[in-house]
């Protein structure tokens, strides 16, 4: 908006210039052959302007043509210098700055001549005023068009970092997604199909031999089986988890208990102590899922004789162990994808986990949350 302001300014300033040297000239010289031809050379100079504000032609040529009927109306009529005001600001703002210089020359030497021409005497000011004006009107102007250079640079660069940005975060957001979403199967899907796994070789040991045993571990694997399809469901619906859905926290984990109790014919006990608050969907998922991968690791790998579960409510965290007298590991050598995701999980919502083992020792596992986070 400010540089059409500008060259609509210009263009007017250039129509009163050209109007009001021909109206001096046309005063001081009358009507005759001479006037008339001047003033064909002011219609040409006229067109030349018409024609590079329209955009005619190439612009270095436009403007070279514009420039020549200006030196050529001036040298026939000094009184025309003035016009050189509007083509000297219409060069700067259209000519690199290479040929900026050149330009500012070449018309205050126009300027000059033409003053001295009209003068009666010589005055040093016909030379060092048109010379001192274009030079700080000049250097003004190339300065101020660095500075919008810079600017706009720095605007180019700050939208160029913010894209980057952008880029950046959703390709965190990606990985972040792609994480949560690994932790999810592994803590759900997976340990459901190893669960239902464990079941049904139970399951064919015992078909021929046990068969009322063996019909009971298939009815478990096809239990386990509904539960994975609605946790598979879950993830195509993007809702909460289908263990908590019309059930509390302590609900989905005694069933949990239950279940893996079932799965590996060893007491699984659960214990709730403190009062129970509310903790949000997130938290509340999170100590489930956890609860999950410690009872699988149990199934799979312990060989526990009994588990233990306890859920904590305190005054400032909430807390969640898992306790199994198996086999035990080394926490400082053993580090799979289940414990990786559960430090994961829980580090995501801003609480602490401790695992405690040796081998031969049996394992217990303590998570967690800050109450004021959970809630």
């Amino acid at each position: 908006m400010r540089e059409d302001r500008l060259r609509s300014a210009m263009r007017w300033g250039f129509l009163l210039l050209l109007a009001a040297s021909a109206s001096r000239y046309v005063a001081h010289h009358g009507w005759g052959a001479a006037t008339v031809g001047v003033l064909a050379l002011a219609g040409v100079l006229l067109a030349a302007y018409a024609m590079n504000e329209l955009g005619r032609f190439a612009p270095g040529a436009r403007f070279a043509a514009l420039i020549v009927a200006f030196l050529a109306l001036v040298l026939v009529a000094p009184s025309f210098a003035w016009c050189a005001i509007p083509l000297f600001f219409l060069g700067l703002r259209q000519l690199p700055q290479r040929a900026v210089w050149p330009l500012v020359g070449l018309l205050t030497a126009a300027v000059v001549i033409a003053q001295i021409r009209l003068a009666d005497r010589f005055d040093p000011s016909l030379l060092l005023g048109p010379v001192g004006i274009a030079a700080v009107t000049t250097t003004v102007f190339v300065e101020l068009d660095r500075q919008n250079r810079a600017r706009q640079n720095a605007l180019d660069d700050l939208l160029a970092t913010r894209d980057e940005l952008d880029r950046s975060q959703r390709e965190a957001g990606a990985l972040a997604e792609r994480a949560r979403l690994s932790r999810e199967i592994h803590d759900t899907l997976a340990q459901g199909l190893s669960s239902m796994n464990l079941l049904l070789q139970a399951a064919d040991q015992d078909w021929d031999t046990e068969p009322a045993q063996a019909r009971g571990h298939v009815r478990q694997a096809a239990a386990t089986a509904r539960e994975n399809l609605a946790e598979a469901r879950r993830f195509v619906r993007g809702l909460a988890s289908p263990a908590l859905d019309n059930a509390s926290l302590t609900d989905a984990l005694r069933r949990l208990c239950a279940a893996t109790e079932r799965d590996t014919d060893t007491p699984v006990r659960f214990t709730v102590a403190g009062t129970v608050v509310p903790l949000g969907v997130d938290n509340e998922v999170a100590l489930l899922r956890v609860a999950q991968s410690a009872l699988a690791n149990v199934r799979r790998h312990a060989h526990a004789h009994q588990t233990a579960v306890t859920l904590t409510y305190g005054d400032e965290e909430v807390m969640l162990d898992v306790y199994d007298d198996g086999t035990g590991f080394d926490p400082a050598v053993t580090s799979g994808f289940g414990l990786t995701g559960i430090r994961e999980r829980i580090a995501h919502l801003r609480g602490t986990v401790t695992i405690e083992s040796a081998p031969g020792e049996g394992t217990a596992l303590a998570v967690c949350l800050p109450l004021r986070e959970a809630r």
